[in-house]
Order: C-alpha cells, then structure tokens, then sequence
C-alpha cells in the first residue's frame, strides 16, 4: 500500500484514505480544516511552509463549562455588552503560517472582530462580538483549525511562573561530560606510555564515547530539532551548521573508537557542546536582566485619585487595592476593574477593543481597567487590583500601534538569511582543499568554520542598543511605549510644541480673580466644575480654591480647546475661553483668561499669569541648529511679543489654533516630507499627537495616560528635550558600531578556521563570546553616553 505525507499536518498517511483535490490527508479532520481554509480564500496558509497543520483534536462535549457565566468572567480580559476579549494560550503556535492563520480568524468566523497573536508567548487576543457568537465557539474553531488552546482555571488563580530550568541541567550534563572526557584523555594528550594506562586505554576511549551520548543527544538537543525545524520549513537557519559541525565530531569520533582507529575528538566534542551553552546561559541571563529593568523601571507610573475619608489624594497604582473608592475625572484612565459608585459614566474602551464609541454605564455597573472616562466625573470601588503592566500593554496594544517594521530587524533578518549558505560553502570549500593537501586538517577546519562564524552578534546589536536605551530613558523619567520610537525619534527633523501646560508653568500664585464677587454657594458650584476637567488651567484654579467644598454636579460637557458647561439641579455654568462664555471677544486684554458664566448671567474672569518653564530658552537654543522649530497654540496671541524675546529667530508661531487645526497642520508638515515630533499636554492636542511621527506628553500630571502618545515626559525634566533626541541619534550610531565590529569579528575568525589554525573546542569558546562582547560593548557605550550627556 503506498504511503504519502498529510498535505496539512505532514504525517505519514494512506493514499487510498482521504483524498481532495490530489491532496492527500491523514484523516478527516485534516481534509475539513483544508476544505475550511479553501472555501474562506485562505489557503495561502499552505504557502508558508509545507504542511504547517496540526491534526484536529476530538472534541465531543469537552467545552461545555464555557458557558457558565462565572467562569466566562475568570477567563475574559473584558467583557461588556458588545465586546469580549479574551487571551489564550495556543501550545501548537511554531511557525509564521500559524501565526498567519490565527491573525485571520475572522475569515472563518464573521463574529470575530480581530485577532493578535503573541509568538513569543504562544498566546493569541481575541476580540468578538457577544450577541453573535460565544467563548465556546471560538475554543471550538480553534480546536477545528488544529490550535486547540490549553486552559486550566487552577491557573488563572495562582497565576504560578513556570520556571524553564532545562537549560541548568543541560549545562550540568557537558560540564561534568567535559571535565571527565578531559580526564580520560590525558593519557592521549601526554603519550604516556605506563603499562596500566595503556593496558585500559581501549576502556578509557569507550568511557568518552560512553559520557559523550548524554551531551550529544540531550544537551545538544536544542541545535538539532531547531536545524531540523528550519531544514524542514527550507530554511537555513544558524543552528544547521552547529548542529552539522557536532554530528561530524560525533560520528567520527565514535567511529574511531568502534574499529579502535583511535580516540576521537570526544574533548572538542563535549567542549564544544559546553561551551555553547555557556554562552547561551550568558546571553540568557543578560536578556532577562534588561527584560526585568525594562519592566519594572520603564513603565510609566501611572498614579490614580483615592478617596480616604472624604480627602483626596493620589496613589500609585501598585498600591490600589479591592475596596478601595477612587475617583475619575473626565479624560482620566479607568485603571482597575470596579463597581461605579457615583456619576454617570461615558467610557471610551477604544484603548482595549480598538472602537471609539463610547458606552454609557449607570451606577452599580461594572467597569473595566483601560476604558476612558469622557465626560464628568465618577467614583468607583476597585474590584480588583491591575498590575502596571496590563496598562502598559494597552498603550502598546494594535488599536493605537500601526506596529512600523523596525529598520533594523529587516538587515539582521536579511544578513541571517544568506549568512548560514555562506558559511556553509566556505566550510566545504575549505575542507575540500585541506583533504587534498593536508587531510589530517581537514576535519578541524571543517567544524571550525562552522561553530565559528554567527550572525547572532549582529541579531543582538539592535534589541540590546534599543532596550538599554530605553531602560536610560525610562530611569531619566522619559517613558516610551516600544523600542521603535527611538528609530522614529532619531529621524526627526521638525518639533512642534503646544503652549499651555507644555512649555507654561502655571502657578497658584499668578491667578487674580476680577468681577462681581462670588458666593460662597457659587463658588462651591465653581469649584465642583473645574474638578471635572484634567485640562492644566481647569487644576490650577481647583488647587487655588483651597478649603471650598466639592460636590458631585449632574451634567459636564466639556469642549475641547474651549471650555466647561455643567448642570446641578436647577443652576448651570459655563467656564472657558471669552468666546465660549460670551460667544464672541469683548477684551483688548490678552493674558490668559477663565471666563465664568452662573445661570446665564456673566460674574468675571480669572486671570492667569503664565511662566515659562525653566530652562525654555536653553532647550530652544539646543534644538535650534538641527530642527524647525514651531509653537502651536489655541490660545490668543497676546504672549507673542514675550516668546518672540525667548524662542531662536525662526521659531514659528501659532495661535487660536482649535485640535482640529493642529492635527491638520501635522499633516501638512508631513505631506512637505517633514518628520514631525509633536509635544503637548495630551488633552486638546490627542489629534495631533497621534498623526505625527512621534507624539510626546508632557506631564505634570501622572492620572492622565493618552493612548496617542508614543511617549510621556515627566514635566520636571522638560530641559532634557535636546539630550533624549540626541541620545536617540547616537543609539543608531552605537548599532552600526556594532554591525562593523560584528563583521570584523567573524572575518578574522575565519580566517584562522580556513587556515586551519583555530580547534573546534576554541570556536566554540570565541562563538558565544562574540555575542556577549556585543552585548558588552553596546550596554557599556550606551550607558558612557547617556552620563555623559544627561550628567
């Protein structure tokens, strides 16, 4: 009976069994999964790699708990009405066809509105729609598509770190091979010629091959399934050399030793094994290492408003804990799942599902941690607490990413390709010359080669540079959402910056109060109004107000770049700009101004002197010979004569420029080719900073997190604007220095493996030492730079 391969999962099977199409399957279950993928135009899926599938597991009735609703609310990241997310572990994920296959889920199921999978992780989001389909459904495709996901609720609630310690056992197993392989071979090393070491030498040499099996066919494991892997999806990747170089030890060693022809290269063999893993370990623990500072020291610290015995005062979110009320003001991030307590809510949950219309929830309606408050403000009771990175991942999620392909990951991925084919021709090219003029060279030479030259130091060069920068950034209090946006950062050429709250410093000291005096009942509803708004003069005047009390008014509409209107019973205010609350400009008088208007009738103005931030002109002066430089504004023109005294000579100016206009004038810049850096407060300036290249919040203030941005500032080292942008040139630098010293370190290696003067054993030693040395090299010139500069 003859025998094919599965045309989807590659596992052998009868040709008389399931045929489609001359398509051969090992079962019905393959052959429905090719049918379901061909009759939805995926079958491009195929195209990837050949026989990409896993074969369907047998389902039955296995699901049936998914639709309990409590365990529905243990398993969802969020869940509301029209949308639930969910994040599931899929253990067959290994190839880009997966990944591709599990990213176009809503071919198969129109319900699902979109998907992402983690690679790294093994975990693929899913978001889809509540009133069509359900949990178990969407288990249920991905049981049918061969990814069956692996749930287990004993998890979710211990959520225990399963720790890899597979590596520590193969590096114990070549340690203690090598070191007795290297025992056992002294007699061969020294020619000595005693009678019971040569009466046991045969014993000796079977002893070697004995300790080498574990090394060969455990420790050495990982090189051979991952250059079968590549070989088999036609792939030279870097471990098909390594793997070939240790094959070729094994084999002829232990061919020597069998027909007693000698001993073998066991020494190199088990050193070789050793130390690549040593490397591996090295470079491991220094990737965990950066991992955990960019973890726990980058993130933005994200603070939130706690109520404690009618006070308020703001906490870090890592202190939040269930039980506790926190209040939300309008534009502020819903940080923890909770209960609303108080106020009617308008939340935007575009930053966890992607879609901007708001949903409005009542009192006692639950609500979850990444939604926006729009609209007044609520209080809330913290169900649960929310770990800093959650939020983090939000800011970095695909609803707000367009994820732009790093330059860099596309040259290391072009050099890794042809790299591998390359050393391989030189390895036979070389060995070939050495059997035909020196053969007892030519095995040496043959695995030196191929241990000796990696492309892996230029693989590193990138993530390492990019990710100690970012940790440098994040210590200096400047956050940025990925690695990316220091490429995107080196290449701007044009900055554009708001005015209020972003190069002002307003203080409580300037504010001067004109008109007809305010009650103390009138300034109660003043103050209860401004508590709404996040915008810098709306906080301003709150903190200026002092011991007045705060009460929770029925209706806010806030107007972006114009003002406050709210509602409390039977009385109304509005609060802004002269031309929201008057409807048209009466003044002559340009200082910034709050106009405030009670029931209709208009009571005054709060007059704000503003003050540049310290250091304004030297960060100006910093940015002037590399950039264009603008100040765009949506306030009156009345302090242009005083920034004109400030800013260099060919700073452009721009007033009474409404969100609209400024996100309108980005695009024009980058229409004209211009790379554009916007930097603001985050609030009236969300547009502008989302179309720009690269969109910076300054902030005072740690309760408002924009999802727009691409980076947050901490207000307080505004006058390292020039350092970070410069840093962000010379972090590219620093990468190319590592691309030259990497080509240098594995031209000169081959030279000594071509010319036979290099022994497998050093290779392997210098292999994983070149890795480390770039690792090295770019963490110690990153960190020299950036005291050098921001010192």
């Amino acid at each position: 009976m003859s025998k094919s391969q599965c045309y989807h999962c590659g596992t052998s099977c009868d040709t008389k069994s399931f045929v489609k199409e001359d398509k051969y399957f090992c079962c019905n279950g393959c052959k429905t999964v090719y049918e379901l993928l061909y009759e939805n135009d995926m079958a491009c899926y195929y195209d990837f790699q050949s026989n990409p599938g896993a074969i369907p597991t047998e389902i039955e009735d296995r699901y049936e708990y998914l639709e309990k609703q409590e365990i529905q609310e243990k398993l969802l990241e969020f869940c509301d009405e029209n949308s639930h997310i969910v994040n599931l572990y899929i253990p067959h994920v290994h190839c880009s066809s997966c990944i591709w296959v599990l990213e176009n889920l809503r071919k198969l199921n129109e319900n699902i509105i979109s998907s992402t999978v983690d690679f790294v992780k093994k975990e693929v989001r899913i978001h889809y729609n509540p009133k069509k389909t359900n949990l178990k459904e969407v288990v249920l495709l991905l049981c049918a598509i061969g990814y069956e996901p692996y749930i287990s609720l004993d998890n979710l609630e211990k959520k225990d770190k399963i720790v890899d310690r597979s590596l520590h056992y193969k590096l114990g197993i070549a340690g203690f091979a090598f070191g007795n392989v290297m025992f056992l071979s002294f007699p061969e090393y020294f020619e000595v010629s005693e009678f019971w070491l040569e009466k046991y030498k045969v014993v000796f040499r079977w002893l070697m091959l004995i300790f080498s099996l574990p090394v060969v066919f455990y420790a050495a494991q990982g090189y051979f399934v991952s250059a079968y892997k590549g070989l088999s999806n036609k792939i030279l990747n870097i471990d098909v050399p390594i793997a070939l170089g240790i094959l070729v030890l094994f084999v002829r060693s232990s061919v020597e030793v069998i027909f007693d022809l000698g001993s073998g290269f066991f020494d190199s063999l088990t050193g070789l094994v050793f130390f690549l893993l040593v490397g591996k370990y090295f470079q491991q623990k220094t990737y965990s290492y950066l991992s955990f500072e960019r973890d726990y020291k980058s993130y933005f610290p994200i603070a939130v408003t706690k109520i404690t015995n009618s006070k308020e005062e703001s906490v870090q979110i890592q202190d939040v804990e269930a039980g506790d009320r926190l209040l939300i003001r309008n534009q502020e991030l819903i940080p923890v799942d909770g209960i609303l307590m108080k106020g009617k809510a308008q939340i935007d949950y575009s930053f966890v599902t992607g879609e901007s219309q708001p949903v409005l929830k009542e009192s006692g309606d639950k609500i979850f941690a990444g939604g926006k408050q729009l609209e007044g403000i609520i209080e809330m009771e913290v169900l649960k607490s929310v770990s800093q990175s959650y939020l983090t991942q939000l800011w970095s999620n695909a609803a707000f990413n367009e994820k732009p392909i790093s330059n860099f990951r596309n040259v290391t991925d072009a050099i890794s390709k042809h790299f591998t084919l390359a050393v391989l021709t030189i390895a036979v090219l070389s060995t070939t010359f050495w059997l035909l003029n020196d053969p007892s060279k030519a095995l040496n030479v043959f695995t030196a080669v191929l241990i000796i030259a990696c492309p892996c130091a230029i693989a590193l060069a990138a993530p390492f540079t990019l990710g100690n920068m970012l940790r440098i950034f994040g210590q200096n209090k400047f956050y940025l959402k990925n690695s990316q946006v220091i490429e995107k950062l080196a290449k701007i050429n044009t900055i554009l910056f708001d005015k209020t709250g972003t190069i002002t410093k307003n203080r409580k000291k300037g504010i001067r109060y004109s008109g007809a005096t305010l009650s103390y009942n009138e300034k109660i509803l003043l103050k209860s109004s401004v508590r709404t708004s996040n915008h810098p003069l709306s906080r301003l005047l709150y903190e200026s107000m002092g011991e007045v009390e705060a009460i929770t008014v029925d209706e806010v509409k806030e107007y972006a770049g114009k003002g406050i209107q709210i509602k409390f019973k039977k009385r109304s205010i509005k609060i802004g700009s002269e031309s929201f609350v008057l409807k048209k400009n009466h003044s002559t008088n340009f200082d910034t101004s709050i106009h405030v208007s009670i029931d209709n009738h208009y009571k005054g103005k709060f007059t704000i002197r503003n003050s540049y931030r310290e250091g304004l002109k030297e960060v100006m002066d910093g940015l002037k010979s590399i950039f264009k430089l603008a100040i765009i504004s949506g306030d009156n023109d009345g302090e242009r004569k005083k920034l004109e005294k400030i800013l260099p000579e060919n700073t452009r100016l721009l007033f009474n420029k409404n969100p609209e206009d400024k996100l309108n004038y980005v695009a024009q810049l980058q229409k004209d080719n211009s790379e554009v850096a916007m930097i603001g407060d985050g609030l009236n300036d969300a547009g502008a900073l989302m179309q720009s290249n690269v969109g910076i919040v300054v902030s005072e203030n740690t309760n408002v997190f924009s999802p727009a941005c691409d980076a947050i500032l901490d207000a307080k080292e505004f006058a390292k604007i020039p350092v970070f942008f410069e840093l962000s040139k010379r972090a590219i630098r620093i990468i190319h220095y590592c691309f030259v010293l990497s080509f240098f370190y594995n031209i000169i290696g081959l030279y000594f493996a071509v010319t036979g003067q290099l022994e497998p054993v050093i290779a392997a030693i210098l292999m994983p030492f070149s890795s480390i040395s770039v690792v090295v090299f770019t963490t110690i010139l990153t960190n020299i730079t950036s005291k050098k500069l921001l010192s």
